[in-house]
């Protein structure tokens, strides 16, 4: 019986240090191929990601800030997500920062969802990751879709300002 604990732990570790790696090369990258991976991750898998969030219902909590994003420029709006990922204090960022854990990941589906259709500002025609972005994108991936929403978590989590923090 030890033998399948000791197993079972030894498989824990395993998937935490893959989701430990493909953190850390995330954060490596520069704040232009976070956004990139960041929108292929949502594209892919983004159908996943909102049943995956239980609070995703919430997401009304977050409509006023993304009806904001959408009323900025494209140059503005661009500059608030390189906010977000740098954790700038703006109002904006500090709208995101008081968000639910689950009410932002929710809040970047939603935010790759108007990417898409034009609503906010779209990912250049023929973009393409560069290869430190599509090695961390390849990473995330290849992992199980519950060690994927646990990169995405932590990855969107801390991003902001939180005030109360």
């Amino acid at each position: 019986m030890t033998f399948v604990t000791d197993r079972a732990l030894s498989q824990s570790a395993v998937a935490f240090d893959a989701v430990e790696q493909a953190l850390a090369a995330f954060n490596r990258l520069t704040v232009n191929d976070r956004l990139g991976v960041l929108w292929e991750v949502y594209t892919r898998m983004g159908n996943g990601v909102t049943p995956a969030a239980t609070g995703a219902a919430r997401l009304q909590f977050a409509q006023g800030l993304l009806d904001q994003v959408k009323q900025l420029s494209h140059e503005e709006q661009l500059r608030f997500m390189g906010d977000l990922v740098n954790s700038y204090s703006t109002p904006m960022t500090r709208a995101y920062g008081i968000l639910t854990n689950n009410t932002k990941l929710a809040f970047w589906y939603q935010l790759a969802e108007m990417m898409q259709s034009g609503e906010v500002i779209p990912v250049p025609l023929g973009y393409k990751l560069s290869a430190s972005a599509r090695q961390v994108f390849s990473s995330i991936v290849t992992l199980e879709f519950g060690q994927q929403i646990a990169v995405l978590r932590r990855i969107v989590i801390p991003m902001g300002y939180d005030p109360l923090a």
